[in-house]
């Protein structure tokens, strides 16, 4: 016997309303632009597109490092693209990454603009442009991809599952919970086993696979996605914290985490950078509006 509010897939499924929720509005089942709208191209060789989503800090992070280990051919211009206002559906966007996600980055130091997107292969792009950050060493590069590409395919199951469901489906859905819950909880354990006789992910190495894994459940940890860290328990995991604590007292991670980011403390905010001086400035300005009378 069914339950009468059962939803029954109908034998081919149409797109006639929006699906409710926060994300209602930018969410269609078809691809390409939306809008004309060109991209705005500072001074630099590396032109990123991005806000600071997990994903998007990935890649700022690793600029930061770059740039901290004195690679200069690693400045970068990033450029705000807002997904919460349809941004990445301008055809300059959409001519950058066909799938109109962020981040997307633009190489201008080649002879034609080489386009990557995926934040994992902008990681991998970068590391192997630089030589930086990514073994040379077989094995150990190995370990370290097979990190990597563990994120990406298990990024999917906190943002597209548990965050969905947990914190912005307009309907709380038991078994929808239940089950992406079980799955991240799942990968929290596998990266405590794995920290726990190891500094780093992939080894005594920091390495791209740190800097795609951190953004994600580094925030999970801190409380800083979905507020969720009491659900999920997420102290219980003492490897993993140590772990994210030790990432997040990075400089360069701190840095690239205030990258194209427009929510949070004023302070930790920095909506474009074009240069690494911003950051001095961005001080200076919350100074200035702190100084001043109400």
């Amino acid at each position: 016997m069914s339950d009468k509010n059962e939803y029954i897939p109908p034998k081919v499924w149409k797109w006639e309303s929006e699906n409710g929720g926060q994300f209602a509005k930018i969410n269609r089942p078809i691809a390409g632009a939306t809008h004309d709208k060109a991209l705005s191209v500072g001074k630099h060789p590396l032109q990123l597109y991005s806000m600071a989503t997990p994903n998007g800090v990935k890649v700022t992070v690793m600029l930061e490092e770059l740039l901290a280990l004195g690679f200069e051919g690693a400045e970068y211009d990033a450029h705000l693209v807002s997904i919460t206002e349809g941004g990445q559906f301008s055809s300059g966007f959409v001519g950058i990454n066909p799938n109109s996600k962020i981040p997307a980055l633009l190489d201008h130091s080649t002879e034609t603009p080489t386009r990557v997107f995926e934040s994992g292969a902008i990681l991998l792009y970068l590391a192997e442009k630089f030589g930086a950050l990514l073994p040379s060493d077989p094995a150990k590069r190995t370990e370290v991809l097979n990190w990597l590409f563990w994120q990406m395919g298990s990024a999917p199951y906190v943002g597209g599952g548990f965050g969905h469901f947990y914190a912005y489906a307009p309907t709380k859905i038991e078994y929808a919970i239940d089950r992406f819950t079980m799955e991240v909880k799942r990968q929290l354990d596998v990266l405590d086993k794995e920290l726990a006789n190891k500094q780093f992910i992939a080894g005594d190495e920091y390495s791209i696979a740190d800097i795609a894994i951190w953004p994600w459940y580094g925030a999970l940890v801190s409380n800083a996605a979905y507020d969720s860290a009491e659900f999920l328990d997420v102290a219980s995991y003492k490897h993993v914290n140590r772990w994210v604590d030790e990432i997040g007292a990075r400089p360069a991670v701190q840095r690239g985490r205030m990258v194209n980011r427009t929510w949070g403390e004023l302070s930790s905010q920095l909506h474009e950078r074009h240069d690494a001086s911003d950051f001095d400035t961005m001080t200076q300005d919350k100074l200035q509006t702190e100084d001043e009378p109400d």
